[in-house]
């Protein structure tokens, strides 16, 4: 069973930055999708950045420049470098895996399988 566990989040001033982690365990190796997801209190969820099992990374617009997702195969461990934060990039932020043999990534929530229990970014102005 693959397990998902984030930690990293926390209070900072808009301009801050934070750097969230993700311990993954369950997948076989290293070549399996992994990325992260937000929401904000009455929005849906939405995708953020993901790495797929052969390196390739891609970001949703917003964080673009300002985010950097990553990945250490020998720790099994999905980061989220976030720097220059908004107010609006408050929210919970989620770590999704997708099944153990998709290899690659979708930007759509209902693709992802494993869900960790997130944890909350907060950004003040």
């Amino acid at each position: 069973q693959v397990q998902l566990v984030e930690s990293g989040g926390g209070s900072v001033q808009a301009g801050g930055s934070l750097r969230l982690s993700c311990a993954a365990s369950g997948y076989s190796d290293s070549r399996y999708c992994v990325g992260w997801f937000r929401q904000a209190p009455g929005k849906e969820r939405e995708w953020v950045a993901h790495i797929d099992g052969y390196g390739g990374i891609s970001y949703a617009d917003s964080v673009k420049g300002r985010f950097t997702i990553s990945k250490d195969n020998a720790k099994n461990t999905l980061y989220l470098q976030m720097t220059s934060l908004k107010p609006e990039d408050t929210a919970m932020y989620y770590c999704a895996g997708r099944g153990r043999w998709d290899q690659y990534c979708s930007s759509r929530t209902d693709s992802y399988v494993y869900w960790g229990q997130g944890t909350q970014v907060t950004v003040s102005s």
